[in-house]
């Protein structure tokens, strides 16, 4: 089954020698050698304001550099996020962008009462974060925190469902046949577009 797919690269730095471009670039090869369609968001090529105000979150209007990767966002059914963990959670443009991105009337509906409405169901995710310390440390030690939080309080708080994820860590120290298998990894991953 073909799906549309969304690739967020959140990764600030336009380097194409970030680990993070590199599993963008798998990801994409192996949805699209499957027969997916992929867009590609990337960040660190995007000059947005961030928000400032609950006015400016509720009412102002969404810059229109962004428009058009809130309408990849929107009309994807897999979106896949790849960003790496700084200070033990995401970089500010990627906080900044889901911000702008995944405002109500969007993302949610508020209601007189109860709960938002959802308004992105039927839509899966995935998360790849790249990160200096082992991933065991930081599961067990960290308890995940910030991606805990990603995955409750936004992704699944808008409708995404399932919100899987896939963690590198100790990124520095790895081999180029480790950072290689890795790539290999994440182009299977797009094949399958999970």
């Amino acid at each position: 089954m073909t799906r549309r797919i969304a690739i967020v690269l959140g990764h600030p730095d336009p380097s194409p020698d970030r680990l993070c471009r590199a599993f963008a670039a798998a990801y994409a090869e192996g949805a699209r050698e499957a027969g997916h369609m992929v867009d590609i968001i990337d960040l660190a090529a995007l000059d947005f304001p961030l928000l400032k105000s609950q006015q400016d979150f509720l009412h102002g209007a969404l810059p229109d550099v962004l428009k058009p990767a809130q309408e990849a966002v929107t009309a994807a059914e897999h979106v896949v996020f790849i960003y790496p963990l700084w200070l033990g959670t995401m970089p500010a443009l990627l906080k900044g962008f889901l911000e702008q991105l995944l405002r109500p009337g969007v993302a949610f509906a508020y209601k007189e009462k109860g709960f938002p409405e959802t308004l992105l169901k039927g839509k899966s995710a995935r998360v790849i974060v790249t990160m200096g310390m082992p991933a065991l440390i930081y599961r067990l030690w960290f308890l995940s925190h910030s991606l805990r939080s990603l995955r409750r309080h936004v992704l699944k708080f808008v409708g995404f469902s399932p919100v899987r994820e896939t963690l590198f860590g100790a990124v520095e120290e790895a081999s180029e046949e480790k950072r290689k298998s890795w790539i290999e990894e994440v182009r299977v991953l797009g094949k399958s577009a999970l």
